[in-house]
């Protein structure tokens, strides 16, 4: 079914221990700034209860950005959304797939890890291409 009027929720790691999770946060947030389709679903929130989110993640396709392989974004739309999100990238799986140094900072974009933040872009819009089209 290809999808052409609902926006797509991205849900991003709010873990800010590792700088795999801001590397999450940072490239959710630049695809939020350059396309029209999607919004983000807080975390948090949906985590507390909020029913605004989790509606939302019921009624239309969500893709969450994990930092690592607790996966805690994925896991917390299943368990307390009560559905598997469209797609499920995670940071720390590009880190190791690629072979690429782990990121350096936790707080910032360092200037060595503005490369995986560009990657991380490109997977989450190809994701969101793939959602649209019905071929998830």
């Amino acid at each position: 079914m290809k999808i052409t009027s609902r926006k797509i929720g991205l849900i991003s790691c709010s873990g800010e221990d590792l700088p795999e999770g801001t590397i999450s946060r940072v490239a959710t947030r630049r695809i939020l700034e350059q396309r029209d389709d999607t919004v983000t679903i807080c975390l948090p929130l949906f985590l507390a209860g909020g029913q605004g989110e989790r509606d939302f993640a019921k009624e239309n396709p969500c893709i969450t950005v994990d930092g690592c392989e607790k996966m805690c974004a994925a896991v917390g739309v299943k368990k307390y959304g009560g559905v598997t999100p469209r797609s499920s990238i995670v940071v720390s799986e590009i880190v190791g797939r690629l072979k690429w140094p782990k990121p350096t900072s936790k707080s910032k974009i360092a200037a060595e890890d503005e490369e995986l933040v560009r990657k991380t872009m490109k997977i989450i819009d190809e994701r969101i291409k793939i959602v649209k089209e019905g071929k998830d």
